[in-house]
């Protein structure tokens, strides 16, 4: 009987993970999986997607995968970043030509050694979506990725992004986090092509980014909920798994309080955990489904450390910063 167990479970494993495959790549990522992995020039890769794609959205959109699919993140350049180049320059005319050309250098440069930073990521995003007559701009501003990004105390233009015109919408575009992240438990970059920051949804991705204006189209954007907000995950975003209660990332507790949270997208037939201090999978059990969310009371005692994060099928979504008072 354990034997047909094991067999059942092995094989709805192998069904979730061809679903997931199945789900990870559009059909515009299908066709650009069979590309090249290198062109002799971004026009030829331009020529090629403008061929392949008629509308601006699907070709936006291969820019992107292309891109995810190809070159990868220099954490090399990142730890130890060049010398910023200087120039003098005579008028405000030539200081715009030599801020070009320096740009041109590094983009041009991304495409080749297909490695960069966040910056040649989104020169060379916007260079190829002018090819095909696409309007994009470059934002510069904040990223929270850590742990410790929960209730920092302020702002650090330290990431850049894209901004697409699209149909009338700027969409929102961060390929430097399309191409993978770091895991900070080998040391180095993952290559995992993520979709979800391709005309991301402005609350997530305002959740992890936050421009140096401050605003988005004219919008202000709220400094304090992007510091003291809980930390959200790529596969939370993928999975629309919104955290609808609490509101802030940081939970003032004294032991045997119980908090209440509600998060989008969760049933009670999922795998749904969250570690221990100890790191022990702690499986949520008094709960219940509410309005396509799930509804569930943690009681915090000394098992709890400084942070909980929660889990779904492995994945992490979310995390939240526990302060004792």
């Amino acid at each position: 009987m354990k034997t047909k167990k094991l067999v059942l479970l092995l094989l709805l494993n192998i069904i979730f993970l061809q679903y997931s495959f199945a789900q990870k790549y559009s059909t515009v990522d299908k066709v650009v999986l069979k590309y090249p992995k290198s062109f002799d020039s971004p026009e030829e890769l331009a020529e090629r997607i403008q061929y392949d794609f008629s509308s601006d959205y699907d070709r936006a959109r291969a820019i992107y995968s292309w891109m995810a699919f190809n070159i990868k993140y220099d954490y090399a350049a990142f730890l130890n970043p060049p010398r910023t180049q200087s120039f003098s320059y005579r008028s405000e005319a030539e200081k715009q030509r030599k801020i070009e050309a320096l740009n041109n250098q590094m983009l041009q440069k991304a495409f080749k050694s297909q490695k960069a930073v966040c910056e040649g990521f989104t020169l060379l995003y916007q260079y190829l979506a002018s090819l095909m007559g696409i309007k994009s701009e470059i934002i510069r501003g904040d990223s929270k990725t850590r742990l410790a990004d929960i209730g920092r105390k302020d702002t650090t233009s330290n990431h850049a992004w894209n901004i697409v015109l699209l149909n009338g919408k700027w969409r929102l575009v961060d390929v430097t986090w399309g191409q993978g992240y770091y895991d900070s438990t080998k040391g180095r970059m993952i290559k995992d092509f993520e979709p979800a920051y391709f005309d991301t949804d402005p609350d997530y991705f305002f959740a992890k980014h936050f421009p140096d204006s401050g605003s988005f189209l004219g919008q202000k954007i709220s400094k304090y909920d992007f510091l003291n907000g809980p930390l959200v995950y790529n596969k939370g975003i993928a999975g629309d798994n919104k955290i609808l209660a609490p509101e802030s990332g940081i939970i003032e507790v004294k032991n045997g309080d119980k908090i209440t949270f509600q998060i989008k997208n969760i049933s009670k037939s999922d795998q749904f955990f969250y570690l221990n201090k100890k790191n022990q999978a702690v499986r949520i059990v008094n709960s219940r489904e509410r309005r396509g969310s799930l509804e569930f009371q943690i009681t915090f005692n000394n098992t709890i450390g400084d942070y909980i994060t929660f889990f779904l099928n492995t994945n992490s979504i979310a995390s939240f910063k526990v302060v004792s008072r």
